[in-house]
Parts: structure tokens; sequence; C-alpha cells
């Protein structure tokens, strides 16, 4: 039988810890946790979505807390009965390890129920790209992430997954 070798197991845990990494993102998304959300940037980071850009830890947690407290008013301005939710979901994830850089390419989506009866519904997906690096303390952090919301038709020629 053969054995792993350290590289192989170290690239592992390394695609493991940034998978959780960018669930994590999606947990303080949802949550309008600006100060989680921007703890997973570099403090020179760059943050691009369709509408906007960030550059810097603290811009990147005052556009978490923006775009939240939007959906979060939205939400609450149509319904009644049941709280208002959205949840977002990162899946299909390709990870390249390169040393202490990293990217990293997966799809996300989101499900809302911000509608009068609260019937979820997919409003919106599309896909992350994302450069990452390694911080002292082995922690992994975004240095790039751009977000290619596809339902607006933002979207690269080619495949973006290598």
């Amino acid at each position: 039988m053969n054995t792993p070798d350290a590289a192989a197991l170290q690239e592992a845990i390394d695609k493991i810890e940034i998978g959780e990494m960018q669930s994590r993102y999606m947990f303080a998304l949802d949550w309008h946790d600006a100060d989680v959300y921007a703890g997973l940037f570099t403090e020179d980071a760059i943050l691009e979505w369709p509408e906007g850009r960030a550059q810097g830890r603290e811009a990147i947690g005052t556009a978490c807390v923006r775009v939240g407290g939007y959906f979060h008013r939205l939400a609450e301005a149509s319904a009644p009965i049941k709280p208002a939710r959205l949840r977002h979901f990162v899946t299909n994830q390709v990870i390249r390890i390169d040393g202490d850089r990293a990217t990293a390419c997966a799809y996300w989506f989101d499900l809302n129920n911000d509608n009068q009866p609260r019937w979820p519904y997919i409003p919106a997906y599309g896909h992350y790209e994302d450069e990452l690096v390694r911080t002292v303390g082995c922690k992994w952090l975004f240095t790039k992430r751009v977000i290619y919301n596809e339902t607006t038709g933002r979207s690269p020629e080619e495949n973006p997954a290598w």
C-alpha cells in the first residue's frame, strides 16, 4: 500500500482549511458579522462584486454590513409572518496550492425567502475566483476575492477552474 508523502498530506490539509474558510465566509455574510467577515481577508485585500469594490479589511467589513443590511431591510419591509432569511452556499470547490499561496474557484448560490408567503427560492448564483495566502500561524486568508453573479450576465468566457 502506498502512503502519501508529507507534501501530499499538507496539500490535503490546506484544501480542507481553505474550504472551511470559504464556508465561514458564508456564515459571516448571512449573519452580517462584519468582524468575522473582514477577518477572513488580509489587511490590503481586494473584494470585487458586480455592484462594487472594496480594498482593505475595514472597507470589506463595511461592505458586509452595507450589503447585508440592505437585504435585511428589504425583507422586513415585505412580510409579516415569519422572518426572512438569506442563506448562501458554496460548492464545487477547486483549489490549487502553490507553497504559501493558493488560488481557488467555487460555485455559490443563495436561498432567499423574502417573498410574502416566505417560500424559499434561488434568486442568484455564480462563482468566486479567489487568491489566498497562508499567514503567520498557518491561517489562510483571502488576498483577493472576485464575485461573479451569473444572473446579472457577468461571467468569464473560459472555464475559470483551469
